[in-house]
């Protein structure tokens, strides 16, 4: 099992706009506005680091008002 942490990054005010949008991906276990140099922060449950690294770079990445995402694999 593959456990990560996806940073997005919004345009200006677009933060609770695409919050839903990111709940409802498959893989996204949690996600939260949060204040700080990243905007959304999401929670990533998957078999396979390609499942996450999809729903980062492709699912979350391609939604209109996303800046940039970074993706943190959980260690542990």
């Amino acid at each position: 099992m593959v456990h990560a942490f996806i940073m997005v990054k919004t345009a200006a005010g677009r933060s609770e706009d695409l919050l839903e949008s990111v709940r409802t991906l498959d893989h996204i276990s949690e996600a939260h506005v949060v204040a700080g140099e990243f905007d959304i922060i999401a929670e990533a449950d998957a078999d396979e680091v390609y499942d996450v690294l999809h729903a980062s770079s492709s699912d979350i990445s391609g939604m209109d008002g996303v800046a940039d995402t970074k993706t943190y694999m959980a260690l542990d």
